[in-house]
């Protein structure tokens, strides 16, 4: 059976206390709270409740909840007011200082039981929740002290290097290949199908988390096999159809291969964001030959690639103040972009036609 502390200086109280509880648990008493705390420190472990009467002499019940507080018995051992005080200050400042629940005087038999049997409950089910909880927070940690080590232990080792190079030389193909489009357009046409490309080796701590959330292994192996954003190109255009019109000549090169298409601007996500995403194959090469890697090309407009920033801004920070409200004025923002990069391209159509 558990063990019960009642702690009262009126013996008829401690006795009813006895025996309405002591059918269900091991009761014993003490008559202020300097001998409730000499028996909790001999016990305080084995102690299931703590009744605990707040005017005694000697010491009374704030004196021995503070003391318990000092002394670390309070996250050990449910603590229930017995008294005939029902000044909400009294029972906020007992609250404050880690009481569970009241018991009000004069007793009735039925809700001490039960509000002793709750107490206990409860305070078991939060301590073992909060022990569950820091098992797996240090699982979390242990498992991240792991990973830890292989991000470093890989980072050291010279194929991840060689890896890393590879995605260089193919963002580097892949800003030639369109810096010679953009030169014949400029040429033959008068004008240039983008405004900039901007490009972004994904880092190695963003692509050993990618890899750990996803499951697979933290190797050169699994990077190459299961990562296509690992080299990354931007092209910023002035209008939406110089975008299908880049992209679609770019990949008629006989050497890129096309492995997926994702069109954001035929169908745009929903937070509004619009852009074309192209997942290839570029041949780089090297002194043993030509070799084939994986890059990410997005196709933007100009104004879509400033939302998309301050959009970035708001997904990857955290506590932004009314995070719902902003992300809908983002979200008309971008229909509205979507809007005006159409108005602004017909303008253009209009100005060229009048050219001819």
């Amino acid at each position: 059976m558990k063990r019960i502390l009642v702690v009262d200086d009126a013996e008829i109280n401690r006795d009813l206390l006895c025996s309405i509880l002591s059918a269900d648990y091991l009761v014993d008493t003490a008559g202020d709270g300097l001998e409730a705390m000499a028996k909790l420190k001999e016990g305080y472990k084995d102690t299931a409740a703590l009744l605990l009467d707040l005017c005694m002499p000697r010491m009374d019940g704030f004196a021995v909840l503070t003391q318990m507080g000092q002394m670390g018995f309070l996250p050990h051992i449910p603590v229930l007011i017995i008294s005939s005080e029902y000044a909400v200050e009294v029972e906020n400042r007992c609250f404050e200082l880690g009481v569970s629940d009241f018991i009000h005087k004069p007793f009735e038999s039925s809700i001490v039981r039960n509000r002793v049997k709750n107490a206990i409950e409860l305070f078991s089910c939060k301590n073992q929740l909060e022990q569950t909880v820091r098992q797996q927070a240090e699982a979390i940690e242990q498992q991240s002290r792991i990973i830890r080590m292989q991000e470093a232990q890989l980072r050291e080792e010279k194929p991840f290097a060689y890896l890393m190079m590879e995605f260089r030389s193919a963002i580097a193909e892949v800003e030639t290949k369109l810096q010679v489009l953009n030169t014949e357009f400029s040429l033959k046409y008068n004008r240039n199908p983008f405004e900039s490309i901007k490009s972004r080796l994904k880092s190695p701590e963003s692509i050993f988390e990618k890899l750990e959330r996803r499951g697979y292994p933290l190797t050169v192996e699994s990077i190459r096999e299961h990562l296509t954003d690992v080299a990354g190109i931007r092209v910023i255009c002035s209008f939406p159809d110089d975008i299908y019109r880049l992209a679609g000549l770019f990949v008629r090169q006989d050497d890129i291969i096309l492995l997926r298409k994702k069109d954001y601007i035929e169908s745009p996500k929903d937070n509004g964001y619009r852009s074309l995403h192209l997942i290839i194959n570029v041949p780089i090469f090297l002194s043993g030959g030509k070799k084939y890697m994986k890059a990410e090309v997005q196709f933007r407009t100009i104004a879509m690639d400033f939302w998309a920033s301050l959009e970035h801004k708001l997904k990857y920070k955290k506590h932004v103040a009314n995070a719902d409200e902003i992300a809908l004025q983002l979200k008309n923002c971008a229909d509205s972009i979507a809007r005006m990069d159409n108005q602004m391209q017909d303008i253009r159509n209009k100005i060229d036609f009048s050219r001819e």
